[in-house]
């Protein structure tokens, strides 16, 4: 019997029982009989008929499932969209003719979806993590790719899931969006660096066509571009163009550059522009804002270069010229007041500089701790280690009573700083290498001191931001700053402070051989006024015996091709101050223009770079996430062998090299 009936029914059973045992009791046997006999008949049609209906209701069910099969079978063969079906390793069980059309004919043999589509987030899909896959590049078209995973069971697939990709062809989307960021409008700010100077070193009467000169190159560039151009100062400019002829300018390397340069009237001074490019904001004012951001990227860095800023992502071309020495004191003197300030504000002043510190960090170091012993707060140097290049100059430091409480370990200041505490960091501007980041995740409040160009990873939100890449190093920047934050200098820097800042203008230069301007010597005779000893910081560098053998034998390792050495280190020197030394060393090779040293230290590739100027290794060395200043760079390389490092090496210059020609 149908058991769904009488669950259905089963109050009306009851009554119908309770009514028929009724007529028992109260002795109507006969009609009682007559009622269940009936009744019972009853029961057993309703059974019989709920059985046929059952019977011809699974076999309409049989019926439809095996036309729907075909039906399914239909869809996916003929089906408009290319279809396929694969295990969940990717293994292709099964495609459609339309799948095929994608592929000219012959042409395709894959037996794998990840032959076909070569992107790691295929993987997604086949491990069921994601089940839609938007714009899909396969042969010039683009699809987005839906997924729908289902069981194997009973079949003889490796797998016990198969799933079918749908792919949906979206190419005009794609196209339609490409077209309209092509028509978006971009910002472009572009400053003339140097536009007084340049003017000052010209005769009177060729300044003003100088000027008009200028004018008319960065006004018709605009035209070129088809865009706005509004001159808003003497120097600056904002130009409002499409992106498509952004595009084509970054892949020229913005030659406007080179038109500003080749501009002579006479000027003793080249003519080099900072611009800033915004690109990829939501809204004008949004590119706006990645424009100003990244001129003044642009600037600091030392000019002549265009910054292009889209969203996170920097791009930078030309900065090739060497940076021009600024005339005026006025920021140093601003800055300096500024930074008195904050350290009469602080509880405890820290002063940090950058992994495997060197003379000029610690020089520059000493100059600040200096000014913060006389304005009456406490002032430690964070020193972690001591390496070949700073151990003369710890040793003098640390033998001087007067000294006992200067240094402190990265720990201590975790231990010991509060909210007031000022962290000021001297000789870099990189989140990658300063001497400990965790130092700089405690301390909120943070000021940046430094000669090298602005990094991609510079230390955000600083109070105060002291960068200038026309400077010889940090320590020439400090010796001008301290004579305007204490009165006195004389009284309150001892000549070992001063040798300590001298040996590190010293050093950076060279023996005054490299970037060295006017403010250079100035800062160096101003240290000797305070005491300073030349001969003194000479015996601080002196070096051992076994020093100069191992960096003869470096040297002897060099290759030289193109004015450009490269040397490679034997696997037993793992000293990086060494490294640097002995790129300083091959520039005395007659005809070397550069140096570049390479060492594997620990599990990282260290490579130090030095240059006459000519050739801009600073540039070389950002290509592989590194840093510095047109003459003195250096990066370091994780997870790669030496001889995969220098073949990169060896790609960024003939990148630099190819693009100068």
């Amino acid at each position: 019997m149908d058991n769904n009936y009488f669950f259905r029914n089963k109050v009306y059973i009851v009554i119908m029982l309770g009514t028929i045992s009724l007529f028992f009791i109260l002795g109507h046997v006969k009609i009682g009989g007559i009622l269940l006999f009936c009744y019972l008949n009853f029961l057993l049609y309703k059974s019989k008929s709920a059985k046929v209906k059952n019977d011809e209701w699974e076999k309409f069910i049989e019926d439809f499932s095996s036309k729907m099969d075909i039906y399914s079978k239909n869809l996916l063969i003929k089906s408009p969209f290319p279809l396929v079906i694969a295990e969940n390793t990717g293994d292709i069980l099964w495609y459609n003719k339309k799948f095929l059309e994608i592929f000219e004919k012959g042409e395709f043999i894959a037996r794998n979806l990840r032959d076909i589509i070569n992107d790691t987030n295929i993987n997604k899909i086949l491990n069921g993590e994601k089940e839609i896959f938007k714009y899909v590049n396969i042969k010039n078209k683009y699809y987005n790719i839906f997924a729908n995973t289902s069981e194997n069971q009973g079949t003889s697939t490796k797998s016990n899931k198969s799933i079918i990709f749908y792919f949906c062809d979206v190419t005009h989307e794609v196209e339609l969006m490409k077209e309209i960021k092509k028509n978006n409008h971009t910002i472009m700010l572009i400053d003339v660096d140097n536009l007084d100077d340049v003017l000052k070193t010209t005769e009177e009467d060729k300044a003003v066509l100088l000027s008009a000169e200028i004018e008319r190159t960065i006004k018709n560039y605009a035209q070129s571009l088809n865009a706005m151009i509004v001159k808003y100062s003497s120097s600056r400019y904002v130009v409002v163009a499409y992106y498509k002829d952004i595009q084509e300018e970054m892949n020229k390397n913005f030659d406007i550059l080179d038109d500003i340069r080749e501009i002579n009237y006479g000027n003793k001074l080249t003519v080099t522009l900072s611009v800033g490019v915004g690109i990829g904001g939501e809204t004008p004012l949004q590119n706006y804002e990645f424009a100003t951001s990244a001129k003044d990227l642009a600037l600091s860095r030392g000019g002549d270069q265009v910054v292009v800023k889209n969203r996170d992502n920097l791009q930078f071309y030309g900065g090739k010229t060497k940076e021009f020495e600024k005339r005026t004191k006025v920021r140093a003197r601003v800055i300096a007041h500024a930074l008195v300030n904050l350290i009469n504000e602080s509880s405890n002043v820290y002063i940090m500089g950058h992994v495997s510190p060197d003379i000029d960090a610690i020089g520059a170091a000493i100059g600040i701790r200096s000014v913060v012993k006389t304005l009456g707060k406490r002032g430690k140097i964070i020193l972690d280690e001591v390496n070949t290049g700073i151990e003369n100059a710890v040793y003098r430091i640390k033998k001087n009573n007067l000294y006992d409480e200067t240094f402190i370990s990265s720990e201590g200041v975790i231990n010991s700083h509060d909210k007031n505490s000022l962290l000021i960091l001297v000789d870099v501007n990189s989140k990658d290498y300063i001497q400990s980041s965790k130092v700089l995740a405690h301390i909120d409040r943070v000021v940046i001191i430094d000669h090298h160009r602005k990094s991609t990873e510079a230390v955000e939100d600083a109070l105060l931001s002291y960068i200038e890449p026309y400077a010889s190093s940090t320590c020439e920047l400090v010796t001008e700053m301290l004579q305007y934050m204490i009165e006195s200098p004389k009284k309150n820097i001892s000549p070992l402070e001063a040798e300590m800042m001298l040996a590190g203008i010293y050093i950076d230069t060279k023996n005054f051989y490299f970037k060295t301007g006017v403010r250079t010597f100035e800062a160096a005779a101003y240290l000797r006024q305070l005491g300073a000893d030349i001969i003194d910081v000479k015996k601080m560098f002196a070096g051992h015996l076994d020093t100069y053998i191992k960096k003869a034998e470096i040297m002897s390792l060099a290759e030289v091709k193109d004015d450009i050495a490269i040397a490679t280190c034997p696997p037993d020197i793992k000293d990086n101050i060494l490294v640097a030394q002995a790129a300083d060393e091959l520039l005395n090779i007659t005809g070397v223009q550069a140096s570049f040293v390479i060492a594997k230290i620990n599990d990282d590739v260290f490579i130090s770079a030095r240059s006459f100027g000519d050739i801009n290794v600073q540039v070389i060395l950002e290509t592989l996430g590194g840093g510095g200043h047109m003459t003195m760079a250096g990066t370091k390389l994780q997870n790669i062998s030496v001889e995969d490092a220098k073949e990169k090496l060896q790609n960024a210059i003939y990148k630099y090299l190819g693009e100068g020609e």
